[in-house]
């Protein structure tokens, strides 16, 4: 078994950059999700959730350039193409959405989702030993489990 540069298993680092890159897929699907409730939101939480809304996509920004630069890290390329996104995303590309009810209930199913394959990623990351993973994967985990927690009593769950 070889090492890369940073001294991890290179076999275990293309699997990880390969999940890294589906995650980044999720996030970016997400984000223009998120993007579109921004620019739509319509009613009666307007002002409250056109703010909600951007406070989470300037947050979905932060996190896919960190998800790429750790790709970068472990010696691979970052998927940057929207047919990529598109064609790998498990969070459904949505349009049109100006409810905000609608809007946070995909939200929070978007986070399951992303929370799912972190949650897949840190045992990869685990096992091949790369802490920088682990950390960047606890980290989103931990904030994102309150996050849920918060819009699904929003919601009224």
């Amino acid at each position: 078994m070889g090492k890369n540069f940073i001294g991890l298993d290179t076999e275990k680092t293309a699997k990880l950059a390969d999940s890294l890159n589906d995650l980044l897929s999720n996030y970016q699907i997400f984000y223009m999700n998120v993007r579109g409730y921004h620019w739509n939101i319509k009613g009666d939480n307007f002002f409250e959730l056109h703010v909600k809304f951007e406070e989470l996509y300037d947050d979905l920004l932060l996190k896919i350039d960190e998800i790429a630069e750790r790709v970068l890290t472990l010696g691979h390329r970052p998927a940057h193409a929207y047919s990529t996104y598109i064609e790998r995303s498990e969070v459904p590309e949505r349009k049109d959405v100006s409810d905000g009810k609608e809007a946070m209930g995909n939200i929070v199913e978007s986070f399951a989702k992303l929370i799912g394959k972190q949650r897949a990623l840190l045992s990869l990351a685990g096992e091949a030993e790369d802490e920088g993973t682990v950390a960047l994967m606890s980290d989103y985990i931990s904030q994102q489990e309150k996050t849920v927690w918060m819009y699904r009593s929003y919601l009224g769950h």
